[in-house]
């Protein structure tokens, strides 16, 4: 903006002074040689700052281009490590869940042949249990019938025996005892 209002006010000054627009032929009154050798230094100098500034910029550019290139190039490294590492992983898990399978296997032949043995030994132990209670039983039948029995003689005994029975019992008991002393 600042520009177009001097460029403006510069031609409305150059017209009120010239009191007209038109061509002026003078080559010294309108510094046409000056403006040139101007031009021409400004040119000059120009190119070479110009000329600077444009290298210096290529410059840049194609280092940052370089720069993109060796970061492109160390992500594609980087992304060749992790695919690689990706591939071991998966290896390793693939290794893990075949042991965890075979473990697995196992444990369940183990927990099972382990189950056998233990209700083989619950069997075992169940029947000697029995065999052991049978016998038990036995005994107190044959400790009662026993004792049974000798109450029942002795009550026949005690209802059938007399004094003289009793003397003859003792007699013949003596008498056996005493042949063999």
């Amino acid at each position: 903006m600042y520009y177009t209002e001097n460029i403006a006010q510069y031609w409305i000054v150059v017209c009120e002074e010239s009191k007209g627009f038109g061509i002026n032929t003078d080559i010294l009154d309108t510094n046409i040689i000056n403006l040139g050798i101007l031009i021409a230094l400004l040119i000059y100098v120009g190119k070479q700052a110009i000329v600077s500034l444009l290298d210096n910029r290529q410059q840049k550019v194609l280092n940052s281009l370089q720069e993109a290139e060796d970061r492109q190039q160390q992500a594609n490294a980087r992304l060749a490590e992790a695919r690689a590492q990706l591939e071991q992983t998966q290896i390793v898990i693939a290794e893990i869940k075949k042991e965890a399978e075979s473990t697995a296997q196992q444990v369940r032949e183990s927990t099972f042949n382990q189950g056998k043995l233990d209700i083989e030994r619950l069997v075992s132990s169940g029947k000697n249990s029995i065999v052991s209670a049978e016998l038990q039983v036995k005994k107190k039948l044959l400790q009662q019938v026993s004792k049974l029995a000798l109450e029942r003689v002795l009550t026949q005994l005690k209802a059938e025996i007399n004094a003289d029975m009793q003397s003859k019992i003792i007699d013949d008991n003596i008498a056996s005892l005493g042949g063999k002393l």
